[in-house]
């Protein structure tokens, strides 16, 4: 029977291992993958840790992250330790009081935590960047030094400090000599904890900066939004420096016992070769991530320019090009939606150039946040195609000029969808009882919404109540009966495999799907589509609107737009970019998803209405929770 207890119990470590481990192994692996998938192995490459070498955005992650990890982790420890000791000397009462204030930071949910620095910060008009991430990182690590350092305290002898001053000890000695090397192991304990929660938050550091500065968290969740590849290279990394620094801390006491064995007096300062491995890796990061070019005349030298962009929405050179052209510096920040990007704008945060999409420029013009642009300084107009030029939501393009562009669409798998249904159904073929549990619908209301009402022959911009209800019926009707799945970027890699037989997708992540994969298709129902535009605009609050308006001729010239848009696969408004991209030769050519559908007269912009998007968010939420309650 005890046989069978230690098997079985063998058996379930193996498993809890594997589990543990071996995602780990597969994201090792996948960083060596030639291709672009995060699922399929296609060889053996190191393109993307050249890559992540070459990035700045990553290699300056990087520092960050390591930089406050060893900072936040050496103040962390002085002051937990330090704190622990003086409690330990306290009263009961406050004693017991501070032990459940300390917990308290460590019960809360870290969004909690993260808003509360968030709001301490706005209130007291810090400006949010490094030094903030430092501050929160120290403060949440506190608690955490003190919760393994206090058990061994109470572990001492109450008299041992006592005892040391009559023996001449001064109350420091007592404290360095007598009762510090007792508690190292806590303190060891400690200092790894604070560590490793420092280097693998991101709730709390995504609150908490500002002005270009991210961690490896935010980078990392940054990149998610789209396929990337470099986030297993740079996960690899990190886990590499993290295991090496694990080894340095565990072999250097065993290396130092067989030395005092062999005659030599070696004091185990454990800690020691951990902070130093730490340090020489981020020095080592530092001069990777640093550098650049100087004695050459460049008209911004030394300035900064603040962009407000969607996450991997620019190119691999065009920012350090547009660098090394200029002499500025581009700080880039990343939005995950509109509305997030027009929070921050509302609040007052400074940016130089921000890139909306249509309806959220409307709204941001109709606001009075945007200030008009320049086209004495603006020699890019000619360049850019006539279809994405003079849109409704700016007519006469006084405050925006197009970045990328295209429509939503129906991405399907040829070997399993048949045209004929396609084209006798549109969107109604997301209601086919053949493609049940097939399916995906990309998680974002408005676009859902225009399926719906696009469906039942609507015009996506209505405000009558009662044909948003219907299309809040169609989107039921289809979670509920269709199995279906209701995704957000993720789609791309899903459907670049093959994992369903259709989906709704932005015609740029389509273009992606079909390059990868020739079994995908892309079908835009005659019943029609949204036509979207996104487009760089200058706030009103914009520190550097020349630099704004220099970048936005270097985004939308040749060479920048080639770059940003071979790079994420989104239709340039470069006119002659959008030709060479899609012609003979070109990265997309055949790929129908790159050039938008412009002769359909049932296509439409999205106009920005309060009232109606109140309704279909509320009305959205209800389908997800049908969708939920179906699965």
């Amino acid at each position: 029977m005890k046989k069978k207890k230690r098997t079985l119990g063998k058996a379930l470590m193996i498993l809890m291992i594997a589990f543990f481990y071996l995602p780990i192994l597969y994201m090792i692996i996948f960083s060596f993958n030639d291709g672009k998938s995060l699922t399929s192995f296609t060889g053996f490459s190191l393109r993307w840790y050249q890559h992540m070498l070459e990035s700045q955005d990553m290699m300056t992650a990087l520092y960050t992250t390591f930089s406050i990890a060893i900072l936040a982790t050496i103040v962390a420890t002085v002051v937990g330790t330090v704190a622990a000791i003086g409690l330990s000397s306290s009263r009961k009462v406050i004693r017991n009081i501070m032990e459940q204030v300390n917990n308290l930071p460590m019960m809360n949910p870290e969004i909690v935590t993260a808003i509360g620095f968030m709001l301490l910060f706005i209130t007291f008009k810090v400006e949010k960047g490094y030094v903030t991430m430092l501050l929160a990182h120290i403060a949440f690590c506190i608690p955490y030094v003190m919760l393994s350092v206090m058990p061994k305290i109470r572990s001492l002898d109450p008299n041992l400090a006592d005892a040391a001053m009559d023996l001449g000890a001064t109350p420091f000695k007592a404290l360095t000599k007598v009762i510090v090397p007792q508690i190292t192991p806590g303190i060891v304990s400690g200092a790894l904890i604070a560590f490793t929660m420092s280097v693998d938050d991101f709730i709390i550091s995504y609150f908490v900066t500002g002005s270009g500065v991210k961690n490896l968290s935010i980078v990392v969740y940054t990149m998610s939004k789209r396929v990337n590849p470099s986030i297993n290279a740079v996960s690899t990394l990190v886990v590499v420096i993290i295991t090496i620094v694990l080894l340095v801390i565990n072999l250097a006491p065993v290396i130092a016992a067989k030395r005092v064995k062999k005659g030599g007096a070696v004091k185990r300062k454990r800690w020691v070769p951990a902070v130093a491995v730490c340090c020489v890796l981020v020095v080592a990061v530092a001069a990777l991530q640093r550098g650049g070019i100087t004695g050459k005349d460049r008209p911004f030298e030394g300035q900064t320019l603040h962009i407000y962009n969607w996450g991997e929405y620019t190119g691999e050179n065009i920012i350090g090009d547009f660098e090394e052209e200029t002499g500025a510096t581009v700080v880039m920040e990343n939005f995950d939606s509109n509305e997030q990007m027009y929070i921050k704008v509302a609040n007052g945060e400074a940016y130089d150039i921000l890139v909306p999409s249509d309806y959220m420029i409307q709204r941001l013009i109709e606001e009075d946040y945007l200030q008009k642009l320049d086209k004495s300084k603006l020699d890019c107009f000619d360049k850019l195609s006539d279809a994405v030029l003079g849109l409704p939501y700016d007519p006469n393009n006084d405050y925006s000029v197009p970045y990328f562009w295209g429509t939503v669409g129906i991405v399907y798998d040829k070997t399993k969808v048949d045209i004929k249904d396609l084209e006798r159904e549109g969107y109604n073929i997301f209601l086919d009882q053949k493609y049940k549990g097939d399916v995906y619908l990309y998680d974002s209301e408005r676009d859902s919404f225009m399926m719906a009402l696009k469906a039942l022959g609507y015009s996506m911009n209505t405000e009558n109540e009662a044909e948003l209800n219907e299309a809040y019926e169609w989107l039921v009707q289809c979670v509920e009966t269709m199995d279906t799945e209701i995704v957000t970027d993720e789609i791309i890699d899903n459907m670049a495999q093959g994992r369903k037989a259709l989906g709704l997708i932005y015609s740029g992540d389509a273009s992606y799907v079909m390059a990868e994969n020739e079994d995908m298709g892309y079908f835009m129902p005659e019943t029609g589509t949204n036509l979207w535009s996104d487009a760089m605009v200058i706030p009103k609050n914009a520190k550097n609107p020349d630099l704004a308006h220099a970048f936005i001729n270097y985004a939308s010239d040749y060479d920048g737009a080639y770059d940003n848009s071979s790079y994420v696969g989104y239709t340039s408004a470069n006119q002659e970019v959008m030709d060479d991209l899609s012609g003979e030769g070109g990265d997309y050519e055949g790929i129908n998803a790159y050039i938008p559908r412009t002769d359909n007269e049932n296509d439409e912009v999205f106009e920005y209405n309060a009232d109606t998007k109140k309704i279909i968010s509320d009305l959205w939420s209800r389908v997800k929770i049908a969708a939920s309650n179906a699965g």
